[in-house]
């Protein structure tokens, strides 16, 4: 097949629409013992984490990386051409660096991409993949909007690749314990749930575009949202530490309701066996950034303020977040551990506690839940064994999913009624809610 770079990126450049290739004539096959090679899209402070833990991995060769960002691009092939000249068993120094990810995608010899753009990058950059035959590894939430969710879902089903969400999350010994505890009913019959993240995002209210030094593609950065003036709150130039806000704008993302919502909804998920359902009912609070979701078993997790993630049951109660775990049974504290500054967390810490719990109450569990020791290893596992791993596409899609849905409910400050069975919208709802305006030719 004698096909073009030109032509590809041409019949790429829509990828609603099918390549001009068959996938599995770019799609590299990856066996048990094969060399996965990578190429990372979006050199961020995510990102350069995500690329530096996955260089490390034996049988993973970084091949390329791609950025608008002249800076932050040659940073990251600095990086990792530094690190094959010192190590040469684990690959060798020639990553290239792009500046269209569609230049990653067209390489044959690439079977995995990792994704860690602004969200409203994530669907377009992920589809190409998938129907070039890749695999993805791409950051939570999964998606800009439900429509895109479901594409992904429907793309992965029907290429076969492999889909990680990056709610990692589900990888820590705290948040599954946690889910197991509630699903083996330890703290009996489940009454309601509490997730707590922060509130939905703002439109881009930028007016005039800050003076841009030379070497980013504002263009690009862009790319699927409509054109908008440059701010360096949203792409601030350069290398970077931190998160820039453009999470904080709808054009770009979608708040602390999908920031955060990703990881402590998709815990609620998790504990509750929500994984292939979703909300058939968002109830938001009048003038506050509040809501009940309640879903297909008939269980309402409410968004508001809390300690990450609470399960509250009839015997009991189990709240967990990152490093911090309790569970009590009526007035004893089977479990705990806050913080180094709670008096009774004071001589032990958070996986002491953990592992207590799972020895008293799960030896003999009859639910044992998804087990991975680490994000990253479970993909490339997967990648190997074409195993689902524990952030699939349908798991991060529907949890991005409900996050979007909620987010519809703040915007329009109106009952959003779902069918998660059918996906679709029921009552008044609007299908513009579903979807945004692309900017061409990028579209889903």
């Amino acid at each position: 097949m004698k096909t073009s770079r030109r032509m590809f990126l041409k019949g790429a450049a829509m990828v609603s629409a099918p390549f001009i290739l068959p996938s599995h004539i770019w799609a590299a096959d990856v066996g048990p013992n094969d060399r996965i090679v990578m190429g990372c899209v979006g050199m961020g402070t995510q990102l350069r984490g995500l690329m530096n833990g996955f260089m490390h991995q034996d049988g993973v060769q970084i091949a390329a990386v791609c950025d608008v960002d002249t800076t932050r691009r040659n940073d990251a092939q600095r990086i990792a051409n530094e690190y094959y000249e010192k190590n040469k068993s684990k690959g060798t120094a020639d990553v290239k660096g792009y500046n269209d990810f569609r230049e990653i995608i067209a390489r044959k010899d690439i079977n995995a991409v990792v994704i860690a753009t602004p969200d409203h990058w994530h669907a377009i950059v992920m589809l190409a993949a998938l129907n070039a035959g890749k695999d993805v590894y791409c950051e939570k939430p999964l998606t800009h909007n439900v429509n895109e969710a479901i594409e992904v879902i429907k793309a992965s089903e029907r290429t076969k690749c492999i889909v990680q969400t990056g709610s990692m999350q589900r990888s820590s010994i705290e948040f599954r314990v946690a889910c197991e505890l509630v699903q083996n009913g330890a703290i009996g019959k489940i009454k309601h749930a509490i997730a707590s993240f922060g509130g939905p995002a703002r439109p881009y209210d930028k007016k005039e575009a800050e003076e841009m030094e030379p070497g980013l593609d504002w263009n690009m950065w862009l790319g699927p949202a409509q054109v908008a003036p440059y701010s360096a709150e949203v792409c601030p130039r350069g290398i970077h530490s931190g998160f820039p806000n453009w999470r904080g704008y709808r054009e770009f993302g979608g708040g602390g309701v999908t920031d955060w919502g990703a990881h402590h909804l998709d815990i609620a998920h998790w504990g509750l066996g929500m994984d292939k359902s979703g909300p058939v009912e968002i109830v938001p609070e009048e003038n506050k950034h509040e809501a009940a979701l309640t879903y297909s078993n008939g269980i309402t997790v409410y968004h508001k303020g809390g300690f990450g993630c609470e399960f509250h049951g009839e015997d009991g109660v189990v709240r967990v977040n990152r490093g911090r775990f309790t569970f009590t049974r009526g007035d004893e504290k089977v479990a705990w551990y806050v913080d180094n500054n709670d008096e009774e967390s004071k001589g032990t810490s958070c996986h002491a506690q953990v592992l207590k719990a799972e020895k008293e109450y799960l030896a003999d569990a009859k639910i044992k839940l998804y087990k991975s020791g680490n994000h990253l290893n479970d993909f490339l596992a997967c990648m190997r064994s074409r195993e689902q791993p524990c952030t699939n596409a349908e798991t991060g899609g529907r949890s991005a999913i409900a996050c979007n849905l909620l987010n519809q409910a703040y915007y329009n400050k109106t009952k959003i009624v779902w069918d998660p069975k059918a996906l679709k919208l029921g009552g008044d709802g609007d299908p513009k809610w579903l979807t945004r305006d692309y900017r061409a030719p990028f579209k889903v």
